[in-house]
């Protein structure tokens, strides 16, 4: 016969791990000029995606610790898993190019699919754990707007706001 075998570590009761994010909601005219620009650029290159199959089309824009200004969007493929999200792009765009800028600013915008306006977007988990990437990278976080539908911006002031429980949080 086959007895069970307690746990040796006792289990206490009522434990948790909570976290506790949040994002601030900005009105456009509230921004300042590069953050007004970088909206402009990323709505923009939402309106060149390429994105035939969901018809989600996603611009990204970020600023560069030296002011310099760049622009992706998102690139599907009939091979659906071979799709490339907007913000993975311009990061491993911007620094494939000048690996030693840290991005300070992100802007995310995605179009409705009947093309009426905006619609409230956030990084997917992939794009969460490549923006903490850089964020490791730099040691320092990287200002996160994702633009809304009637015109105001939410704020994430680092991706802890987005992702509290990151890959590399296992390791601490």
């Amino acid at each position: 016969m086959f007895r069970k075998l307690k746990p040796k570590i006792p289990m206490e009761k009522n434990r948790k791990i909570s976290s506790n994010s949040s994002l601030e909601i900005l009105l456009r005219e509230d921004l300042d000029a590069i953050r007004l620009n970088l909206v402009h650029l990323a709505r923009k290159a939402a309106d060149h995606a390429y994105a035939p199959y969901s018809n989600f089309r996603v611009g990204a824009a970020v600023v560069l610790e030296d002011g310099q200004t760049f622009w992706a969007n998102n690139q599907e493929n009939i091979c659906f898993p071979v799709g490339v999200c907007a913000e993975r792009i311009l990061l491993g765009y911007t620094h494939a190019n000048f690996p030693h800028l840290k991005p300070e600013i992100l802007v995310i915008a995605a179009l409705k699919s009947d093309n009426t306006g905006l619609a409230t977007v956030t990084p997917c988990g992939l794009c969460r754990q490549s923006i903490s990437e850089f964020e490791m990278k730099f040691k320092a976080p990287i200002e996160i707007l994702m633009c809304r539908p009637d015109e105001t911006l939410l704020r994430a002031e680092g991706i802890d706001q987005l992702l509290p429980y990151k890959f590399e949080d296992l390791n601490r």
